[in-house]
């Protein structure tokens, strides 16, 4: 890392619900979050599900998310890094995002080093024990055949069918993830103790689990949920030294 310059990390805005009113309110100022970092900003982090549901056609991408999709844009080329995580949300990002934003696309588990200091990031669906149903939904909605025979859907019954299972998915979802279930039942937790006994990480850093928290696991390891940018608007930040969970008002 450059001397001065930090990075930070953000996910879970799941733009498109549950209003177009609602999602551009986020949007707007998700927007004004990255202006007040770019000033310092070595990387930025995309942690997934930035959409609540994205997919891209040959000649077709879904509408909206203009200033946002423009101000990655505009950071990308001023020299910024942005690392855009799949979510299970959004996980049908194929190359127009990467193409036209010019930012770098990543999927599952990703170690980075910074100052010294080792970094485990994931998105975090389908991690730890349990929940063997969505892995196998996973892999079905990642499968090429899945992908291709959603493709010969019109796009106009293909997104408004998709959008409408994402909205269901993200009622069942709110309950469970506006508490924290306890050490030993978040399965976040379980799968970064699992993960140490491999490896040696300083901090874990994740989406998915709207629930914000940064809780040591290990001696000098820490756990962070990144939490969301629908009610908590959370984000992590790394100077080189320090790594804060911060709310932004």
């Amino acid at each position: 890392m450059k001397a001065g310059r930090k990075i930070y990390f953000a996910s879970d805005l799941h733009l498109g619900v549950p209003d177009y009113e609602s999602s551009l309110v986020r949007e707007k100022k998700f927007v004004l979050w990255l202006d007040t970092v770019k000033g310092d900003a070595e990387e930025i982090h995309l942690v997934g599900d930035v959409f609540d549901f994205w997919f891209e056609y040959k000649r077709v991408v879904p509408r909206g998310f203009v200033r946002l999709l423009g101000k990655i844009a505009e950071l990308s080329d001023s020299g910024i890094k942005i690392f855009w995580y799949l979510g299970n949300h959004d996980m049908w990002i194929f190359d127009y995002i990467p193409k036209e934003l010019g930012v770098t696309m990543l999927d599952g588990e990703v170690s980075r080093e910074f100052n010294g200091k080792r970094f485990h990031i994931a998105h975090g669906d389908g991690l730890g024990p349990g929940d063997n149903g969505y892995k196998f939904l996973k892999k079905v909605f990642r499968s090429r055949l899945c992908q291709w025979l959603f493709a010969r859907l019109h796009p106009n019954f293909g997104i408004g069918l998709a959008d409408t299972f994402s909205r269901r998915s993200r009622e069942i979802e709110v309950d469970k993830d506006a508490v924290f279930l306890g050490e030993e039942k978040e399965w976040l937790l379980i799968h970064s103790k699992e993960v140490l006994k491999n490896q040696e990480v300083d901090y874990f850093i994740y989406g998915h689990r709207h629930y914000p928290l940064d809780l040591e696991i290990g001696e000098g390891t820490r756990c962070i949920n990144l939490g969301d940018w629908i009610t908590h608007f959370t984000y992590a930040v790394f100077d080189g030294v320090n790594l804060e969970l911060k709310s932004y008002n």
